[in-house]
């Protein structure tokens, strides 16, 4: 038995829910979701809730029980409130310019980077003073939560912290290792 397959999806007030030959739709005002999932899982909409339950007996169906799960809360989730990655960029002449909706990132390469938003993304680039430093904050939105993380990813992937200064860009929250520099004796 899984513990999280178990569990009841509420369905949040202005969200419509529905199931349809194996695909699981989610939609309110900010868009809409739709989540295909197993012949071996059954999902059902009754009233504000949603109940997912395996139909076979198998060695692994508990973990993809409760995968299915998760993936149709996230779904929930966002078309309800949506999801938010935050970026903080570290390092001197290091920023990030909205340009349109676009991402206009210049991190100490020799030509500033352009990053376009895929459909149902949004950019927000921001000064904020963090931990006394002032740094520059780029902020991921959408409805779609592994959509949010890979367009972060990417972003991320353009210039990773560096372990000996800690220059680049990290997510909120991420600890860098910092490393001793050269020793001199």
């Amino acid at each position: 038995m899984s513990r999280v397959g178990k569990k009841l999806i509420n369905i949040p007030v202005g969200v419509k829910a529905s199931v349809d030959n194996n695909v699981f739709t989610a939609s309110s005002s900010k868009g809409e979701l739709k989540v295909p999932f197993s012949e071996k899982i059954t999902v059902g909409v009754d009233g504000s809730t949603i109940t997912i339950k395996p139909t076979v007996e198998e060695k692994n169906i508990s973990a993809l029980w409760g995968l299915t799960r998760s993936i149709i809360q996230n779904a929930v989730t966002g078309v309800d409130k949506g999801w938010e990655k935050v970026l903080e960029i570290y390092g001197v002449g290091y920023r990030a310019l909205l340009n349109n909706n676009d991402i206009d990132l210049q991190v100490g390469q020799s030509h500033p980077v352009l990053i376009s938003p895929p459909q149902g993304i949004k950019f927000e680039a921001a000064q904020e003073i963090v931990e006394g430093n002032n740094v520059q904050v780029i902020k991921v939105h959408g409805i779609d939560k592994q959509l949010v993380g890979d367009v972060a990813a990417k972003i991320r992937s353009v210039k990773p912290p560096e372990p000996y200064k800690g220059k680049g860009i990290r997510y909120r929250g991420e600890y860098v290792r910092r490393k001793a520099g050269k020793a001199t004796g």
